[in-house]
């Protein structure tokens, strides 16, 4: 089977509601490795939501969300190490230093540390001279570089992106368009943004607003 064939997700009928208030409902679509989707949507209509059941941190009101490895199923338990998210909620460890937080990542995601390989990710993003510097002490457009890196670190399946693009100058932009662009290579990504920019990296589009 073609290595860009292997990945697959199928969002079927989710809907959410929260104390009786219908945010969305009967949300579905299919993607393959190569493809990018992006939700778009007014505030509040449900596009950060929608991310998060898509990730498992949340259930949806009714509907299913299933990754396919070769048309198996991944289990729910399985599934954080078939994905990597940014979102603005999601925060690194203030008390750790950037590359500090990277080594954090692998251990958790069962990989092999390399300091050389993560300098070699932190200059990617323009992070090298500040790789030794605790993460609370980055700007925010600094720590958003260094999000976009630990949510690459294992090369995931699926890519989920909250707004990637906060914070970021043309060049952290940049780095986002080559992230999508390395991605399609291998995996899926899912943007969830109003940003005109962000918006066009995607092959298809979802408005919440409709």
């Amino acid at each position: 089977m073609n290595e860009r064939n292997q990945y697959s997700i199928k969002v079927d009928n989710i809907s959410k509601h929260f104390t009786g208030n219908l945010l969305f409902k009967g949300i579905s679509f299919q993607l393959i490795c190569g493809d990018v989707l992006a939700i778009a949507g007014w505030n509040g209509s449900g596009k950060s939501t929608l991310l998060r059941i898509i990730a498992g941190l949340m259930r949806p009101s009714a509907g299913d969300v299933e990754i396919f490895h070769k048309g198996t199923p991944i289990s729910k338990d399985e599934r954080p190490f078939f994905l990597g998210m940014v979102a603005p909620a999601f925060s690194l460890y203030n008390e750790l230093t950037g590359i500090e937080n990277l080594a954090f990542f692998h251990k958790v995601r069962g990989l092999s540390y390399e300091r050389q390989g993560c300098l070699t990710l932190l200059d990617r993003v323009g992070l090298t001279v500040e790789a030794d510097k605790l993460y609370g002490k980055y700007s925010s457009g600094m720590k958003q570089r260094l999000k976009l890196i630990q949510a690459i670190l294992h090369k995931p399946p699926l890519l989920l992106l909250d707004e990637p693009g906060s914070n970021l100058d043309s060049k952290g932009m940049a780095v986002i368009e080559d992230i999508i662009n390395e991605q399609r290579l291998f995996g899926m990504t899912i943007i969830a943004s109003n940003e005109k920019r962000e918006v066009g990296y995607a092959d298809r589009i979802i408005n919440l607003s409709e």
